[in-house]
């Protein structure tokens, strides 16, 4: 049996408590995103719930059409792993990225568990749950289906960035602040949506 919105907002609250409301139609998509991720992210190719294995921002908008409501999740206080260099920004923020997609995975969960069966979460950055993803592994050979050998595709979900939704003009519609980054060793934000009808 479905539970009541309310209800399940406290129990959202006791698997992540820092999150705001934002309607669907207001989740801002643009086709520059995916480019950022093409041109400038050493990711770009290598994980599964990256570019170009993700969804199109068109893709997305058609995705977003079928939600009336959204939260978005806020992880502060992101602890780098400062024993490798900023560099390596997936594997710099390694630890922190897999405790962000483990509570995306938790709160979709649990709102599907409640009886929003359309509930759908994206986090943010490539994906943590292995060492190497499948594109990275010499003589694996990609095609449509390779999905099919991620060992964690119950889990993996594309992030935001990689399926062309402008993460800054979105949380700042919520009232959370967002800036560019000068330096890997400034304050660390991250942000995951959580699609709930």
């Amino acid at each position: 049996m479905k539970k009541s919105f309310d209800t399940l907002l406290q129990e959202l609250k006791e698997i992540h408590e820092d999150f705001k409301f934002i309607p669907a139609d207001e989740i801002e998509v643009a086709d520059w995103v995916r480019w950022k991720c093409r041109y400038g992210c050493r990711a770009y190719g290598k994980h599964l719930t990256c570019p170009p294995y993700t969804p199109t921002p068109e893709e997305t908008r058609k995705l977003l059409r079928g939600y009336e409501k959204a939260l978005i999740a806020r992880f502060e206080d992101v602890q780098p792993n400062t024993k490798v260099p900023p560099a390596h920004i997936h594997h710099f923020l390694w630890g922190a990225i897999l405790k962000m997609h483990n509570t995306m995975f938790e709160l979709e969960r649990h709102t599907f568990l409640s009886g929003y069966y359309k509930a759908f979460a994206m986090g943010a950055l490539p994906c943590s749950y292995c060492a190497d993803c499948l594109p990275e592994r010499i003589n694996f050979v990609l095609d449509h289906a390779s999905k099919r050998f991620c060992e964690h595709q119950d889990r993996a979900r594309p992030s935001m960035e990689a399926s062309g939704i402008d993460v800054y003009k979105t949380v700042r519609k919520v009232g959370y602040e967002l800036e560019v980054r000068t330096s890997p060793y400034e304050e660390i934000t991250f942000f995951g949506l959580l699609l709930i009808e």
